[in-house]
């Protein structure tokens, strides 16, 4: 039974990790257990990329297809809902406000919005925030959503353009800041929720649909690339090692130092 800190970064392609520049991305390998090839859903868009993500189902399953909230016609647990299900405390930090609708009411003890255009480096201050946060509360599972590489790289200049790859390089300057603070203490993921190509994402495209992810903690191997993974995955990972069960609907597959 553990802690475990969820990061997803909007819009990170894998070559853009390779091709960012930060140092940080090669001890992050080195530590962890990761792929450069799992697979988000269709439509490649972050709302139902993330419902899919905490839900452990595809979109046809969820009901959300495009950034537009509806609520679920059959209602699944999202990880949120399970962790508190069974006492565990949930924090919530995120820079694009739409996301508030991954959560349900009363599964959040933490959350903290910044919008992603109010400041240069609305990611810095969101991992700020979630550092003190961790300091103060030690909540169990903590959510930090940094958006600026999709906004304000890939939408505002082009995937795989510069200003992208610099922002997805300060995405992992904050990834950094997260795995010194917290060492032993919570697991880390890091993934994303889509690629994207031009200045565009939402489509079948491998750019749109291939994502980084990285496991670190005692529940996972160091230095191990694996393969066959699918965002569906993230939900049933974290849950295991919060030490409680998945929901029934899940579809993913635990991620452990087995695989």
């Amino acid at each position: 039974m553990g802690k475990v800190i969820l990061i997803s970064v909007d819009g990170m392609r894998p070559d853009a990790v390779e091709q960012c520049g930060n140092p940080f991305v090669n001890k992050l390998k080195r530590v962890s257990t990761y792929t450069l090839q799992a697979q988000t859903v269709f439509p490649s868009v972050t709302l139902p990329c993330h419902m899919s993500m905490f839900h452990s189902v595809k979109p046809e399953r969820h009901g959300i297809l495009s950034n537009n909230f509806v609520p679920q016609v059959r209602s699944v647990a999202g990880l949120f809902e399970q962790a508190s299900r069974y006492g565990k405390t949930c924090a919530m930090l995120y820079g694009w406000e739409p996301l508030r609708d991954i959560s349900r009411p009363s599964s959040l003890q933490h959350a903290v919005y910044l919008n992603a255009y109010s400041d240069e480096n609305t990611d810095a201050l969101l991992t700020t925030e979630a550092l003190r946060l961790i300091g103060q509360y030690a909540p169990d599972l903590v959510f930090l959503y940094l958006v600026e590489t999709d906004e304000k790289g890939g939408h505002d200049n082009g995937w795989m353009s510069q200003a992208y790859l610099d922002r997805v390089a300060n995405a992992f300057t904050q990834v950094e800041r997260v795995y010194e603070k917290i060492q032993s203490s919570y697991s880390l993921i890091v993934t994303a929720d889509h690629g994207g190509h031009d200045r565009m994402h939402g489509t079948d495209l491998p750019e749109d649909k291939t994502i980084p992810m990285f496991f670190t903690g005692p529940s996972f191997a160091s230095q191990k690339e694996i393969a066959g993974l699918s965002i569906l995955d993230l939900a049933p990972t974290a849950a295991h090692v919060l030490g409680i069960a998945p929901a029934t609907e899940w579809e993913g597959r635990i991620i452990d130092g087995q695989d």
